[in-house]
């Protein structure tokens, strides 16, 4: 028959035991959820609001209409604030997606890793939901969603509440750049 040391002895073994793969469990939790994502839902309000990104292609550079070279976001004031009628599109001007062009609606859009985004930035300094773009009173918004590495405004991390965003002004979220323009 076992003495109570031996007897103790085991139940610690197994405790222990038991406490490591607790742990194995948890950081393989841990690491799917940074690769794959956390699975998101849409709200019902979301879901009919959030606009279906158009295809790249669709989009047409502005030009002027007498040499057809594109226009320049210089023509509207740098820093001046986007109205509904001077910004048409957003285009990505650094990172794995750079000279895409999205036409912007009057729909907010919602910019991050996550497939239901507007704009999906597939890197590892970018949220599931990294930043929402809006539309209010004429005027294009960004906000940041409390992202983890943040937003950044021509190099100026965004706090909390949205910033306006103007013609031709960079917006920095993870390792993509992107601006609006005419």
């Amino acid at each position: 028959m076992s003495t109570p040391s031996e007897l103790v002895l085991l139940l610690l073994r197994i405790g222990f035991l038991i406490l490591l793969w607790f742990f194995v469990f948890g950081v393989v939790y841990s690491l799917r959820s940074d690769l794959f994502g956390v699975r998101a839902r849409k709200l019902p309000a979301e879901a009919a609001a959030a606009p279906a990104p158009a295809p790249a292609a669709a989009s047409t550079p502005a030009t002027t209409p007498a040499s057809g070279v594109p226009a320049k976001a210089s023509a509207v004031k740098p820093g001046a604030p986007a109205t509904a009628t001077s910004a048409g599109r957003l285009v990505i001007t650094s990172g794995p997606k750079a000279g895409m062009e999205i036409p912007l609606g009057s729909e907010p859009m919602t910019i991050g890793r996550s497939s239901e985004s507007g704009l999906v930035i597939r890197d590892d300094y970018t949220s599931s939901h990294h930043a929402r773009l809006m539309l209010r009173g004429g005027t294009w918004t960004i906000q940041d969603l409390d992202s983890t590495n943040g937003t950044y405004l021509d190099g100026k991390r965004l706090s909390s509440g949205p910033a306006v965003i103007g013609i031709g002004i960079p917006v920095k979220v993870g390792a993509t750049t992107f601006e609006l323009r005419a």
